[in-house]
């Protein structure tokens, strides 16, 4: 008779197979490939990547010369004027106005006093015509020098082009990149951490649906058994072979399969939802998995040597760049008390120049400066201070690298002992299950033969379900602990 159920629910199940051709189906792969081409902080941690990779060539970069182009134009309502428009000489005052220039002659000049003397006589008129052509012989000389200094400012044009060459700067360029280069390994050994976390995820969440399937099939194999018993009740209390008692007995274990069936369809549902929103899929999309693989799970040894591992760890290698960005941050500090050496070169030109006096016309040519600055710190207390806070913030890295090789390392040697319980909790599981599935077929064979009750049979059902379902929730254990290892041994 177990043997005529198993066959049915087989049976069954490859119909179910086949009505369900048309559903999606998915690999451990393809979910792997739809939760990393769909997370959005797998996808950042990739831009992440990106700065980091351009803020160390702009660090490189830095190394070299800087070029550089400026030029300006400005407008002023006014001139410059390096002298008064208005002088005043011991014999008399020169000034230039917008009409010209003029000069006025002291009264207390010699050629004042002198015509004074002549007046009235013949000199008085030449002596006049000579004071006015003199006046206005100094006037025209005053005028040239006011004009001579007067600074046409009204359109100015400057162009400058240069390069700036640092020569030294203390190892403070250096350190700068090895920082910006620290930092682009970081962004990459997260970029490969976040992927082994989606991957974990995806592989946790696949496991548990199959998991559940497995269980759903099984309490769906037993609700066909007890109905199956029920049928043979009910015949046995119709010939009064079996009571009343019997009979309520089997049913009332067919409601609890019934409940147990409903509680696996639920999970199953709940399991597909979050695979389905760990892959990036519409939460109600009805899919299938390959359950291949459940069953094995490999990679645990005795003879395990964590350390050699633990270098590969992302965990590992972040605490190690951090370690090398804060030697680099220390140096750092320590180049503020170094000499700095820059070098620069200009070509610079003006309209107004000064290449023939100052003159604004386009004719005046530029000119070239080159130069070295060197600044040399002398006394710069904050810059000591910071350089020992660097040194003390370099050696706390130093520990913590220390400690967290020794914590990967216990972490790992844990994962792998766990995988290996897993395997024998597998090994276990398995012989309980085929001990208890023999167990029921001669229950089977007893009470079709009329040897044992139903309530006897009902318990050997009961036995052989607890002892699947705890062989199914060990593989599903083993599959995680095993997924787990892997990602520590960065082999996923």
């Amino acid at each position: 008779m177990l043997k005529k159920i198993f066959a049915i629910w087989g049976v069954s199940m490859l119909s179910l197979g086949v009505t369900a051709g048309d559903t999606l189906r998915y690999t451990l792969h393809d979910c792997r490939e739809m939760a990393l081409s769909n997370s959005a902080s797998a996808k950042s941690q990739e831009e992440a990547k990106l700065v980091a990779k351009y803020n160390r060539q702009a660090a490189l970069a830095a190394m070299f010369p800087h070029f550089s182009a400026n030029g300006g134009y400005a407008w002023n309502s006014r001139n410059a004027h390096l002298i008064s428009n208005q002088f005043a000489f011991p014999f008399g005052t020169a000034t230039v106005g917008d009409d010209g220039a003029s000069f006025e002659w002291a009264e207390t000049s010699a050629m004042a006093t002198l015509i004074r003397d002549v007046a009235g006589t013949p000199l008085q008129e030449p002596l006049t015509q000579l004071q006015t052509q003199t006046g206005q012989t100094v006037a025209g000389a005053y005028e040239k020098a006011y004009n001579a200094l007067t600074l046409d400012l009204q359109h100015v044009v400057v162009a400058q082009v240069g390069v700036t060459q640092p020569i030294y700067v203390g190892g403070r360029l250096s350190q700068m990149y090895k920082i910006a280069k620290s930092a682009e390994k970081i962004a990459a050994i997260r970029s490969a951490a976040k992927h082994d976390d989606i991957v974990y995820a995806v592989d946790e969440a696949y496991w548990r649906v199959v998991a559940v399937e497995q269980k759903k099939a099984l309490a769906e194999q037993y609700r066909s058994l007890l109905y199956q018993l029920e049928s043979d009740v009910k015949e046995a209390v119709n010939e009064g072979l079996a009571t009343q008692s019997d009979l309520l007995k089997v049913k009332a274990k067919v409601g609890e399969a019934d409940v147990k069936k409903l509680q696996a369809e639920n999970g199953l549902t709940l399991s597909r939802m979050a695979l389905a929103q760990v892959c990036g899929m519409p939460l109600t999309e009805v899919f299938t998995l390959d359950a291949n693989g459940l069953e094995t799970a490999t990679l645990s040894t005795e003879a395990f040597d964590a350390k050699q591992y633990v270098d590969a760890r992302s965990e590992m290698q972040l605490v190690e760049e951090t370690e090398k960005i804060a030697k680099s941050t220390a140096k750092l500090a320590a180049a503020g008390l170094q000499p700095n050496i820059v070098a620069s070169a200009n070509y610079v030109y003006t309209n107004p120049n000064v290449e023939n006096g100052y003159r604004s016309d386009w004719n005046g040519k530029g000119f070239f400066s080159a130069g070295v600055v060197v600044n040399v710190p002398i006394a710069h207390a904050d810059d000591i201070l910071r350089y020992k806070a660097a040194k003390h913030a370099a050696n706390i890295a130093t520990l913590k690298t220390e400690e967290t090789r020794e914590l990967l390392t216990l972490q790992t040697t844990q994962a792998n002992q766990k995988l290996m319980e897993a395997q024998q909790k597998i090994a276990l599981a398995r012989l309980n299950q085929n001990n208890a599935a023999e167990v029921l077929r001669m229950a089977q064979e007893s009470f079709d033969a009329g040897m044992i009750t139903a309530s006897e049979l009902m318990q050997a059902q009961t036995a052989w379900l607890a002892a699947a379902t705890d062989l199914v929730d060990a593989e599903a254990e083993a599959k995680t602990t095993e997924t787990k290892l892997r990602k520590y041994l960065r082999s996923l």
